[in-house]
């Protein structure tokens, strides 16, 4: 049977590459990357790609500037690196799928809510980014809603999973720290939604196969605390729980100069409308227990 095929830009990254692994049995995948030649700030170069493979009916956006401290130097520049990728690039990605009427799942981010909510933020909820990265991010989102496609804003938090040289997530950056006795206080004022990569993945293939629109939260069923996530974490990976200190999110902002990047307090998403769909999102001890087996 022919796999179908699928236009896919950072499916060398963190999440993307991961995505590939898990569903490249059912789909062919077709990376748009600098490493293929393929930038999506030059519109010439994207069109003869999209030219070349006009049998693909799914665009996969993943491509982004995600370095949040890098983002906020940049802040306000229209001609940074951030806002050319985050939302020239998804413009120039939008603009492609509407010449051949292609379907667009587009990766988005709990940076585009302020963390100021109490309770966990739903897809109803009107964004309102306290940082560059996370204005950009909700530029892009508001592009994707208005250009009349058959979209899916896939919005995700936190991602994690077993084993990706390139880049360290916040997970596997906290089982470091307890390796080798470093890991920095863990901020107990802070709330975080942890999403397993496997799952991302998950709701994917949902969506490749389905034709849902608008805006879903593709996270975990868990949220929680920095300082709870390590605690959860030294436990299933056989750590002592006293290597996890206690750290404050507010004290740590205090320390900072007043021009540095803010830091959202609350970033709790909802994941109830994608699980009416029929997607079990794992919460963190059994995503720590899947990651778990797969490292060993």
């Amino acid at each position: 049977m022919k796999k179908i095929k699928i236009i896919g830009t950072g499916l060398s990254g963190l999440v993307g590459s991961r995505i590939v692994e898990l569903l490249a049995n059912r789909y062919q995948f077709v990376d748009f990357s600098l490493v293929s030649r393929v930038d999506i700030l030059n519109n010439k170069l994207l069109e003869e790609a999209f030219d070349k493979h006009q049998d693909a009916r799914v665009v996969l956006h993943l491509a982004a500037f995600t370095d949040t401290v890098a983002a906020h130097d940049q802040r306000g520049d229209k001609k940074g690196l951030c806002y050319q990728l985050n939302v020239l690039g998804t413009k120039n990605i939008i603009s492609q799928c509407q010449k051949r009427h292609q379907r667009l799942i587009y990766f988005s981010t709990d940076f585009v809510f302020s963390g100021k909510k109490d309770g966990a933020y739903i897809e109803n909820d009107q964004p309102d980014p306290i940082d560059w990265y996370g204005q950009t991010k909700h530029e892009a989102e508001q592009e994707v809603l208005a250009s009349g496609l058959s979209a899916v804003i896939a919005r995700i938090a936190f991602p994690y999973r077993a084993q990706f040289a390139p880049k360290q997530d916040l997970v596997r950056r906290i089982i470091a720290g307890l390796e080798d006795n470093s890991l920095y206080p863990m901020f107990a004022d802070q709330i975080i939604t942890p999403t397993l990569i496997d799952d991302i993945a998950q709701g994917v293939n949902h969506f490749l196969s389905a034709n849902n629109k608008g805006i879903f939260h593709l996270v975990g069923s868990e949220s929680l605390s920095p300082y709870q996530l390590a605690q959860k974490i030294a436990q299933k990976f056989n750590f002592d729980t006293r290597l996890v200190k206690k750290g404050s999110l507010e004290d740590y902002q205090k320390s900072l100069p007043p021009d540095s990047r803010p830091w959202q307090k609350n970033l709790a998403l909802s994941n109830k409308k994608i699980s009416s769909l029929g997607l079990v999102m794992s919460g963190v001890d059994e995503g720590l227990l899947k990651m778990k087996k797969q490292i060993s």
